[in-house]
């Protein structure tokens, strides 16, 4: 066993957040048994419903835990209906509030197809993309663009006549994300699926955009400290063309805060659909963690949704801690998180709805249970 306890908060959230929080504990736990890493959960009660209830996002002292923990594992935010009075969904807080609040800067989110997922493309489910094809990971700045608060609305007579947006491109938050999009692709132990190259994709509308300019001008600043690093530009609209005809192409990709998250949301198609896409919102101290599907309102409570997205939610948080604090314990938890989670969707045991199968919710976390254990998946 490792020396260190490490303290988790679980923001379960809205909709289904506490059906995949409550799987991704149980696979923790399992993985504790007879592994190396201490992990002390510690669940808070938060978000648009709690508000609707509680007149608050937070339960009493829950955001103050939050941001004393190692590691937060979010399940999902948002119900219908629900905002706070300055109009921002409801649960804002722990979404933004802790990406601002802790300067989460940069949105890490893998994608790559498991063997054993399929597509649905139209009304059939099946093989599109190899997993031998799809194995990249997004970098998308987090605190600035157009979702900071540098916006507002003119309003005469009760009529709303005019909403605007600015969005912010600075220097700070570009190099940084940048940088650790580089540090990544050289970290990365094989390159690109096509050509084992290690490259990074910077993504923009530079022909269109001035911030994207900048963030341009960036790239190409820091791409000078890491000359073993192939680079190249791509405009976004052209990136969301390529990224699905051709993915093998790409390793590392780096974008701004907006066009990050809607090529993401793209490419979590490349690996089955969003109950397989996780992201990881980390800066240099702090780290939360989750799945990005949202709260699926009309699954809640049902037992349906995929979990998997919180699996991989749970061992990116496994590896960022095993890297901030160089415990190797923790990074080799990881690798069996992800043998085991690997192993599940191979045998093809558990399929949920969305990949045209009936396996429940808590089905799919028996079965990684399972396989961690030495059974069959």
């Amino acid at each position: 066993m490792s020396g260190r306890t490490y303290d988790v908060v679980l923001l379960p959230g809205d909709g289904t957040g506490p059906e995949v929080i409550r799987e991704g504990q149980k696979v923790l736990e399992a993985l504790q048994e007879d592994g190396v890493s201490r992990l002390r959960f510690t669940p808070v009660a938060g978000g648009a419903q709690y508000y609707q209830s509680h007149g608050t996002e937070w339960e009493p002292g829950g955001e103050a835990r939050a941001r004393q923990a190692d590691a937060i594992l979010l399940g999902a935010v948002g119900w219908p209906g629900v905002s706070l009075p300055d109009g921002n969904i409801a649960g804002h807080g722990l979404v933004l509030g802790m990406r601002f609040g802790l300067d989460l800067y940069a949105n890490i989110r893998p994608c790559r197809l498991y063997p054993g997922v399929l597509h649905r493309i139209g009304s059939e489910f099946k093989q599109v993309w190899s997993p031998q094809d799809v194995d990249m990971v997004i970098f998308r700045e987090n605190t600035e663009g157009l979702y900071t608060p540098a916006h507002g609305t003119l309003s005469r007579g009760g009529s709303t006549e005019v909403a605007i947006d600015n969005r912010i491109i600075t220097r700070k938050g570009s190099e940084r994300i940048i940088r650790r999009a580089f540090e990544a692709a050289r970290r990365r132990p094989r390159g690109a699926p096509e050509d084992g190259v290690k490259r990074v994709t910077c993504v923009d509308k530079a022909n269109v955009l001035a911030g994207c300019r900048f963030f341009r001008e960036v790239f190409s600043e820091v791409a000078r400290e890491f000359p073993d690093i192939e680079t190249e530009f791509s405009y976004v609209d052209a990136f969301a063309q390529w990224l699905v005809r051709q993915p093998a192409h790409y390793n590392v990709v780096v974008t701004t805060n907006m066009m990050g998250d809607i090529v993401t949301d793209l490419a979590s198609v490349l690996q089955g659909g969003m109950g397989f896409a996780a992201g990881g919102n980390v800066g240099d101290h702090h780290g939360m963690f989750e799945p990005v599907h949202g709260s699926a309102p009309k699954y809640a409570g049902k037992n349906q949704v995929n979990p998997f997205a919180t699996f991989q939610a749970a061992i990116l948080m496994l590896e960022w801690l095993a890297e901030r604090h160089h415990d190797e314990g923790l990074r080799s938890d990881a690798q069996r998180l992800e043998r085991a989670v690997t192993e599940t969707l191979q045998s093809g045991r558990a399929r949920t709805y969305d990949q045209g199968g009936t396996a429940r919710t808590s089905d799919v976390g028996d079965r990684v249970v399972e396989a961690l254990r030495g059974g069959t998946p």
